[in-house]
């Protein structure tokens, strides 16, 4: 019985905030104009707000001409500041979380401030609105009569200046209010296990005979726990185990690549609804059934603006503000917060879909391509002509990662494909020339440097033994939370990082 009251007044509650929704689209640029003013007045007398002189600032005008743009380089030694317990220097305060970048290598990472604004106003109301948005697309839903598993990282402390430092999904896991964290299992003491390994056979023990209608967190990862699951208890689908599973709610990684593994788990279809979240933010949320693209969060404590792709490099590149933005056109990502990052270049690159309302479909990384001739690879290039071709070859990728190989004295360039396959082509070479036939459709540049193979050959695909990938995470300490593979770089680093291991 309480169950049923507390799903029952969960979804009530939650069925209210989509007039909220509704708001932030139907006045969007007014939305984004009051919050980047509020965001000015809270940190008017902080120290980034005194050397910036907030309080003079009534119009967007004198912010975009006075605040610069900032990587997180430039704000490695403030953070560190405000690590150690130092208040009011980038947010009214003191912070007590930092989210900690998941990266992909041993580079150093970030630690990202999440102050209690970001968690409440941002993270936690972005969810509340991806629930009210799946209530409203499936009406006679009963998720909240269930349990949601979730699966999240840990978090460690800094030293001794009571400040914490972990995966976002830990820090929100801690700090999740109660009406959340009632419906989720397993437990904290659980879910925000360091041992990555041992936590997956622990939720498997005390979520098998749960009534899980719900799943949340990486794609990638819920797919390994899934199969996990199967394995151990000898069953052929998940519904065997969770008869009312419903949806998954995950973000971090392209759903894409692992749709079909997906599809094979279950032996009646559910929804999957995507999300963009990282350490700086909550960003949007997949509005509508069966739809790709995002609606973008307008009123969850975040200005945005943009930077066109082609000007990124520039040492002076144009920003845009929301209402100068095109269709269909890459823009890198650049947004000040109620974390107190100011103008701070995420590192993700965007597309506009629609622009009434706002969405868009995440194309990318500032950092994560192929460009070593000319050629302009992005990851939703790759990933779109990847999935024709496993339609076209009645084959299924699990894993996959692609760098360049230079042009030397003898031979042209090429890009070179690591792929670990779920279920492998019958023949690789019709696998390659459709995923080549597929990046030149959908990348002009691509097919232009591919003319004749002068300057870039066809793609050379390296057929990856069962479990490397996850092997290369574990070698690197890379295993769960928000944790993903590379998909794409403009060096060899990872190529050649995961070939030595494939050789061992």
């Amino acid at each position: 019985m309480i169950k049923y009251l507390c799903g029952y007044f969960t979804s009530s509650f939650l069925k209210k905030r989509i007039k909220n929704i509704e708001s932030f689209m139907r006045y969007p640029i007014e939305i984004q104009n009051q919050l980047i003013h509020q965001l000015i007045f809270y940190a008017r007398d902080t120290e980034f707000g005194k050397k910036y002189g907030f309080r003079d600032i009534k119009k967007y005008q004198q912010f975009d001409e006075r605040i610069p743009l900032c990587k997180y380089s430039d704000l490695k030694s403030i953070i560190k500041r405000i690590r150690k317990g130092e208040k009011n220097i980038l947010w009214p305060g003191s912070v007590k979380w930092f989210a900690k970048s998941s990266g992909t290598t041993n580079a150093r990472s970030k630690y990202i401030p999440v102050t209690s604004f970001s968690m409440n106003e941002c993270h936690y109301k972005a969810g509340k609105d991806l629930l009210s948005i799946y209530i409203h697309n499936h009406p006679k839903t009963k998720i909240f009569f269930g349990k949601a598993v979730r699966l999240g990282g840990s978090h460690k402390l800094y030293k001794n200046y009571n400040t914490f430092y972990g995966d976002l999904s830990s820090i929100l896991i801690k700090n999740m209010p109660f009406w959340a964290d009632y419906i989720c299992i397993p437990g904290k003491e659980i879910a925000l296990m360091s041992e990555w390994e041992k936590k997956l056979e622990n939720i498997i023990i005390k979520t098998v005979n749960k009534d899980v209608r719900i799943m949340l967190g990486v794609c990638s990862w819920i797919l390994i726990l899934l199969n996990k699951f199967l394995k151990k208890f000898n069953k052929k689908k998940i519904n065997e185990i969770w008869p009312n599973i419903e949806v998954i709610f995950h973000g971090g990684v392209s759903l894409t690549p692992y749709i079909h593994q997906y599809e094979n788990l279950f032996e009646k279809s559910i929804n999957y609804y995507n999300v963009y979240s990282a350490s700086e933010g909550f960003f949007a949320v997949q509005d509508k059934k069966n739809v790709e693209d995002l609606l973008l969060l307008l009123n969850h404590g975040i200005f945005y603006e943009f930077i066109s792709v082609k000007d990124i490099n520039e040492p002076n590149p144009k920003i845009l503000s929301l209402d100068k933005v095109e269709l269909n056109k890459n823009y890198a990502l650049v947004i000040s917060t109620n974390a107190g990052l100011w103008r701070y270049i995420v590192g993700d690159t965007i597309r506009f879909t629609n622009l009434s309302p706002y969405r868009i479909s995440i194309s990318g990384r500032t950092s994560h391509y192929i460009n070593s001739f000319g050629e302009e690879l992005i990851i939703e290039n790759a990933e779109k002509a990847l999935n024709v071709a496993c339609i076209k070859t009645d084959s299924i990728i699990h894993e996959y990662t692609a760098g360049p190989i230079y042009i030397n004295k003898k031979n042209s360039g090429a890009h070179e494909w690591i792929i670990e396959f779920k279920k492998h082509p019958k023949n690789l070479v019709d696998f390659r020339d459709i995923l080549d036939k597929e990046l030149k459709f959908l990348n002009s540049d691509y097919d232009t440097k591919r003319y004749k193979d002068i300057v870039l050959g066809p793609p050379i695909i390296y057929v990856a033994r069962n479990g490397l990938f996850y092997d290369w995470l574990k070698k690197h300490k890379k295993l769960g939370g928000q944790n993903k593979i590379p998909r794409l770089s403009n060096d060899r680093k990872y190529i050649d990082s995961i070939l030595k291991m494939e050789r061992i």
